[in-house]
């Protein structure tokens, strides 16, 4: 009986590498863009990317965002501002994040602060446990799992408790943009 009540998971265990080398971070709506208009400073703002994935700034009443790199959204803006501004060169920081909903990662269950989180290259489970608070009291953290919907909604084990709770570091694995973490309440 006890044997029934152990924790074994039906998923294969995640791996340790996930980050890619060639990731670049994709502008998602709540982001804030701050563009830099060379020898314009009238022109240079910090403006939030809207809901609806769009900028506005002046003389460039609206501009898609949402799903493209810092260096697309340069580009763009550049070519709205060549009717007016002659031989623009534009440059685009992006200073706070949130990221397109498709990679961000989400963390379900018991966690203690369940939550989306913006996706960072090279993070981690553990980076990832940290930002939600850890583990709750009721949680069944070595039958958590990760759903990688880069892969095709494939699951993959995590042993949370080992990590969280016994410091193991051989439980920590990485990330990928739009996983999905699923921590189950346990029995006892």
């Amino acid at each position: 009986m006890v044997a029934a009540c152990a924790s074994s998971s039906a998923y294969p265990p995640a791996p340790m590498g996930a980050a890619t080398t060639d990731y670049n971070y994709v502008v998602g709506a709540g982001d804030t863009l701050n563009i830099i208009v060379w020898r314009n400073p009238e022109l240079s703002m910090s403006v939030p990317v809207r809901p609806d994935g769009k900028v506005s700034t002046p003389l460039v009443d609206e501009l898609v965002a949402q799903g493209k790199t810092s260096v697309e959204i340069a580009r763009d803006v550049e070519k709205a501002l060549s009717k007016l501004v002659r031989d623009p060169v534009v440059t685009i920081i992006v200073t706070s994040f949130v990221g397109p909903y498709s990679e961000q990662i989400r963390v379900v269950g018991e966690a203690a602060r369940p939550q989306a989180l913006p996706y960072k290259q090279k993070m981690t489970v553990l980076d990832v446990m940290i930002a939600v608070g850890g583990l709750t009291d009721f949680a069944d953290g070595n039958a958590a799992s990760i759903t990688r919907a880069s892969e095709g909604d494939k699951r993959y084990s995590v042993r949370l408790k080992d990590l969280v709770k016994r410091g193991d570091i051989s439980a920590n694995v990485e990330m990928k943009p739009g996983d999905v973490l699923i921590i189950p309440q346990g029995w006892f």
